[in-house]
């Protein structure tokens, strides 16, 4: 059998590839022909646990309101980014090519693509087994089954759900096919030390692709001193401020979107918020050029006065 060595990009120089995304590089470099088209693209990241999937499904939804076709992906190996949309776990597109023996040919796209809340179109790509495979190839072969099944020519919005603050080359995947990248964050330490990390991976991703970043989306957090203090010292704004109300938990304990419960005055200033967002992010603005601190200096930046 035939060795393969698996070599830094940055030490190949003589391929068509385009530049390393970092020194030492390794990173997934996704079929360039497998183009999402001409729907916006949002990536959204943060610290695990951090609220992404319940960010994204209602933004779906707001999208949707707004009379946009909307395809939300989740990128998590536990697959739940669509739960309150769908009211259940979904199959993920790996489940569904094991099914097939990984003959891609023999799906159909209601294997893998589910509709949800208010319409909005679910894809869980799920993830290869722990300690095994890449999530970059989970990713690229999501958006080619849905390319292939012309699904992306009938959509205007599409939004990756992505695990956690993992900034390794495959789950940053997703980066390769956003136009802008939100993250997640609440206002304390670990959120916002995740938050820079993630900076540093849009930035890298950005040398080679159209990614750049769209702000900030404060969640859980009734007060976002240490956010704006943190954004005011690298060039990042926030997008939206989501507080601590226990009606969010309980909407993801039954199976709901925020949209979908008794529409209380909070209840309601919420949905007003998820609705501001997603006008905002269809109209567009200017992507943000910030500049990632260094870990030294965010110990010495948070938390004093």
């Amino acid at each position: 059998m035939m060795e393969t060595t698996l070599v830094p990009v940055s030490e190949v120089r003589t391929t068509k590839r385009p530049p390393p995304d970092g020194d030492g590089s390794v990173q997934v470099q996704l079929d360039p022909s497998v183009k999402i088209g001409n729907a916006k693209v949002f990536a959204i990241y943060g610290k695990g646990g951090i609220g992404k999937s319940t960010t994204s499904s209602n933004l779906s939804v707001a999208f949707s309101k707004l009379g946009k076709r909307v395809l939300q992906i989740g990128c998590d190996p536990k697959h739940d980014s669509t739960f309150t949309l769908t009211k259940k776990l979904m199959p993920t597109v790996i489940d569904a090519l094991e099914a097939v023996d990984f003959h891609a040919e023999e799906l159909r796209l209601d294997d893998f693509v589910f509709k949800g809340y208010n319409g909005v179109m679910c894809v869980e790509a799920g993830g290869p087994p722990a300690g095994t495979g890449c999530g970059g190839y989970v990713v690229g072969q999501t958006v080619k089954l849905l390319k292939e099944h012309h699904l992306l020519e009938d959509t205007d919005v599409v939004i990756f759900d992505v695990l956690g603050d993992v900034v390794c080359g495959g789950f940053a995947a997703p980066l390769q096919h956003a136009d802008r990248a939100l993250i997640v964050t609440a206002n304390d330490f670990d959120s916002i030390f995740a938050m820079n990390r993630i900076i540093q991976a849009i930035g890298a991703k950005a040398k080679n692709y159209n990614v750049r970043l769209g702000g900030v989306i404060a969640n859980r957090s009734d007060a976002t001193d240490q956010i704006d203090k943190f954004n005011a010292q690298v060039g990042l704004k926030t997008m939206a401020h989501f507080p601590i109300l226990d009606e969010i938990r309980k909407s993801r304990l039954t199976k709901s979107t925020l949209f979908e419960i008794e529409a209380t005055p909070a209840v309601k200033a919420v949905q007003d918020e998820y609705m501001r967002l997603a006008a905002a992010l269809w109209l567009g603005g200017d992507p943000l050029p910030a500049t990632p601190m260094k870990d030294r200096d965010i110990f010495d930046l948070l938390g004093f006065d």
